[in-house]
């Protein structure tokens, strides 16, 4: 539940500083941050190196989970945060749990309820309604975008959250120590968030607010990252998997608070029902 906490709050801090700096940006900094904590700790701690073969599944699971997550902090950017980031946890959390189905059987009866309980909490969610758009003048996007805002911003955390869950299915095949696998995930997701930035040409230029966000959002990951891998590495993936999909909630609560978004009736529905699904996704 630690993780949880620290991807949640994680999260709010990527998203809002990318909201006046480039995602990609942001999320290469945030990850050099994260990686020279972890390097530190590794070095404190003096944990046995994991095998070649480890690294390398550390590696790749940092590079499909750095590109993503920049791509979440966008959608987070980009439209209500307790509205995409609910998507990007089911997402996130299904397709794991789809790959044990596929290894081990057919889900149960509450399994399958999740999903058509996850599907409704989409299309409430994602339905179009004016006046959704809360956040304060200046913190988000304008009454304008509130139409063309939304769709945008969810088709980018339903790819973040593809993303996420090849993370979580690639991480889970490393074995060792989690500090190590941790540092070394963070090669991937620098390198890949760096070859984005010099792809899109995108300006190196980051303020002392975001660059405070960045060094915040890149430790409170790479934390919660090392708990969940020792996590999965004590216990079912899908177990691990849902309970820290439920990260979502301390991201709209924050968002709630220090943003003041808010909520027509039925998306606040729409964003009960898409969390009462995480759980029941996996629980089969």
């Amino acid at each position: 539940m630690t993780a949880v906490f620290l991807w949640g709050t994680a999260d709010f801090s990527g998203g809002y500083g990318s909201r006046r700096a480039n995602a990609f940006v942001l999320t290469a900094f945030s990850h050099v941050a994260a990686f020279a904590l972890m390097i530190a700790v590794a070095l404190l701690l003096h944990p046995e190196l994991p095998s070649l073969q480890s690294i390398l599944w550390g590696m790749a699971a940092g590079a499909i989970g750095g590109f993503s997550l920049a791509i979440f902090y966008r959608a987070l950017a980009s439209g209500q945060m307790g509205l995409t980031a609910p998507i990007a946890a089911l997402l996130g959390a299904a397709i794991p749990t789809l790959a044990d189905i596929a290894m081990e059987g057919a889900p149960g009866r509450l399994t399958i309820a999740g999903f058509a309980l996850a599907i409704f909490a989409i299309w409430l969610i994602t339905r179009s309604e004016p006046g959704d758009i809360g956040a304060e003048p200046g913190d988000g996007p304008s009454a304008t975008d509130a139409i063309s805002g939304p769709p945008k911003s969810v088709a980018m955390a339903a790819l973040a959250g593809v993303g996420f869950a090849g993370f979580y299915i690639c991480v889970h095949q490393a074995t060792g120590s989690p500090v190590w696998i941790a540092a070394t995930s963070r090669i991937g997701s620098i390198t890949a968030t760096a070859i984005a930035v010099l792809a899109t040409r995108a300006p190196l230029r980051l303020d002392p607010p975001r660059m405070a966000l960045g060094v915040a959002a890149g430790w409170l990951d790479i934390t919660a990252s090392a708990l969940f891998i020792y996590a999965s590495q004590h216990g079912r993936l899908d177990e691990a998997v849902v309970i820290t999909s439920l990260y979502p909630a301390v991201t709209v609560i924050l968002a709630r608070i220090v943003l003041k978004e808010r909520f027509s009736r039925w998306k606040v529905v729409g964003l009960l029902a898409a969390l009462a699904a995480v759980p029941m996704i996996a629980a089969g």
